[in-house]
């Protein structure tokens, strides 16, 4: 039996201290984007509690009779620059649903250090630890937020940089045709010679956009990522934006980001294959069919079924083109 010790709550710390270098970073890089001086200011002040959590670690760790990981703290400052880097070619969203997985890192790491800290009776320690789940839960819920005010067209808090702006318009012009395809889809494709020469796109786009979901079911789909669009579609229902809630609802079946009581089959989870594949097979609706696969490659992520998936999927999408 594994037993942990307090080289392990050590370890933890130093990763927490890594991972804190980062965040300091990131926060300051946001600056810049803030829109208004209360951001601005906001993010000033994470970046000043960060470095106080920096001191505050350095100090636990020294106090457990460990020794702080200075190199390991330039590899955090290093990442924090790749990532500034990397995320100028992408949009402002892709960026924030970064700081949202380095956040919910530092939260998960913060709690199991807080468990060791707990079995051993570090009282100081779990001190510390306390501080900063505290403050890592209330960034999470802040960057939720700043998703939010991007979704339902609230005035932002933060500005894309002008590479992440281009790089926002370039991904909607992409996904634009594959969107409109399958809208058209589920509409039946109205007869006519165009609408059938799009009934064969739709066939293709359809599939491949299945096959796309099976292949990134490896994927870590972060818990924070999923809370906070459906945290916006909440919203979005509770403001009367019924389009947007529609559209956000639409992001999160497609991404498989949604419960299992939320799905097109009752009671899908306490099915088994067999069973499952029998309710896919009575499905009709294009959309819906895209929502189970992409729960199944999410969860469960069977082969049989997603097989059944697919090839329902061709087949429905076969008999709208021929229909037409």
């Amino acid at each position: 039996m594994v037993m942990s010790t307090r080289n392990d709550l050590v370890e933890q710390l130093n990763g927490l201290l890594r991972l804190t270098q980062t965040e300091t970073m990131i926060a300051e890089t946001r600056r810049a984007q803030a829109a208004t001086p209360d951001v601005e200011r906001e993010l000033a002040a994470n970046a000043d509690k960060s470095r106080e959590r920096t001191q505050l670690l350095t100090a636990a760790i020294r106090d457990l009779g460990g020794f702080p990981d200075v190199v390991g703290g330039g590899a955090g400052r290093l990442a924090a620059t790749v990532k500034s880097t990397v995320e100028q070619g992408q949009d402002l969203v892709d960026a924030l649903f970064g700081d949202l997985a380095l956040e919910n890192e530092l939260l998960a790491r913060t709690r199991y250090a807080r468990m060791i800290a707990d079995h051993h009776g570090e009282t100081r320690t779990l001190k510390v630890l306390d501080r900063l789940e505290t403050a890592h839960t209330a960034t999470v819920q802040w960057l939720m937020t700043r998703l939010g005010e991007v979704a339902v067209d609230a005035p932002p808090s933060l500005r894309p940089t002008p590479m992440q702006t281009v790089a926002g318009i370039g991904r909607r012009i992409y996904f634009l045709p594959a969107a409109q395809t399958a809208r058209l889809a589920n509409r039946g494709l109205e007869t006519s010679r165009r609408l059938r020469r799009r009934a064969g796109d739709t066939a293709t786009t359809t599939v491949e956009r299945s096959r796309d979901l099976i292949d990134a079911a490896g994927e870590v789909i972060t818990a924070g990522r999923d809370a906070a669009l459906k945290r916006t579609e909440e919203e979005a229902t509770e403001r009367g934006a019924t389009r947007t809630a529609r559209n956000v609802n639409r992001t999160r079946r497609d991404l498989g980001a949604i419960d299992g009581d939320e799905l097109p089959i009752r009671n899908y989870d306490s099915l088994t294959a067999t069973s499952a594949i029998e309710r896919i097979e009575r499905l009709r609706d294009v959309d819906d069919l895209r929502a189970v696969l992409a729960y199944e490659a999410a969860n469960k992520a069977r082969k049989g079924v997603t097989n059944a998936i697919e090839g329902r999927l061709e087949q429905l999408v076969a008999e709208l083109a021929a229909a037409s």
